[in-house]
């Protein structure tokens, strides 16, 4: 005699078969979790064991997504007093002291112009951009920071793609910095130190360890003023980017569409000669435009 056989539920499969995909997606969704805080752990050693001489923060720039927030350490809220989840590029640069821009500006332009022009874009990796410079805390004075810059990513084509910067409170070391640049070779190979990108009219720079003729950084006398003149759209932008104002604040601000305001960053940063908006905004603050 043969036995019935029940047959499970037709909704009993369904169910197990939606338990099993809801499952399997909270795996997913925590194993990228579980990715991510792995990658800021071990970030976090490498820069602690590598970089760090006091307090730190290190941040990513990804020069093809200037508009979003950067990725941060979560240090940077007890230091600079900034959310780790929201802050950009503008309000890092604002936090500078007027006094230093001037030389941040030179150092900065001057480090990636022989990091592209001398070291060449096959090594530029191998090196650490380093300088001093007060930046404004939480509780509204300035403390003196070593900045410290290593590049994550370039290539021929694009340049420059992604850095990796540390900012390292060393307000404990010394009250001010000397302005001076290096650039330290990651592996032990020669390093350029102390360069004053003050020191001649031609920006010459030169180091004993260098066999090759000095090297001339690019001028700044070619001045924003004397290059192609912003329009008065224009000129409005770039003065509330130097608020911080992110593309869509600015277009609720002006009233125009957030892709307008995209094009006009990139016009602006066309006819001033700049790669990002950091050295945009530097360059305006040096220079009274802004």
């Amino acid at each position: 005699m043969d036995l019935p056989v029940t047959l499970p539920p037709k909704d009993l499969h369904e169910s197990r078969d939606t338990r099993e995909s809801r499952d399997a997606a909270h795996r997913v969704h925590a194993s990228a979790r579980h990715n991510v805080a792995q990658q800021r752990l071990e970030l976090d050693r490498f820069i602690s064991a590598s970089f760090s001489s006091g307090p730190c923060y290190y941040y990513v720039l990804d020069f093809r997504n200037l508009d979003k927030p950067l990725l941060v350490s979560r240090d940077i809220q007890p230091l600079l007093g900034l959310d780790p989840e929201n802050t950009t590029l503008e309000s890092l640069l604002v936090r500078r002291h007027p006094e230093d821009i001037p030389f941040v500006t030179r150092a900065e332009e001057t480090a990636f112009a022989i990091l592209q022009n001398r070291i060449g874009m096959a090594r530029i990796t191998e090196f650490k951009i380093s300088y001093c410079g007060r930046l404004r805390v939480a509780d509204g004075s300035y403390r003196l920071f070593n900045h410290q810059t290593i590049i994550l990513d370039a290539d021929e084509r694009s340049g420059v793609a992604r850095t990796l910067g540390i900012h390292t409170d060393i307000s404990h070391l010394a009250e001010r910095g000397v302005r001076k640049l290096s650039l330290l070779n990651l592996h032990g190979g020669e390093s350029y130190r102390n360069i004053d990108v003050f020191d001649n009219p031609e920006h010459s720079l030169t180091t004993p360890s260098l066999s090759n003729p000095p090297f001339a950084a690019p001028s700044l006398s070619t001045s924003l003023c004397t290059r192609r003149a912003f329009t008065r759209r224009e000129m409005e932008i770039v003065q509330l980017l130097a608020q911080g104002k992110t593309s869509a604040a600015i277009s609720e601000l002006l009233g125009i569409s957030a892709h307008t305001v995209k094009n006009h960053r990139k016009n602006i940063l066309k006819k001033a000669a700049c790669k990002t908006t950091g050295q945009l905004i530097s360059q305006c603050l040096n220079e009274g435009l802004i």
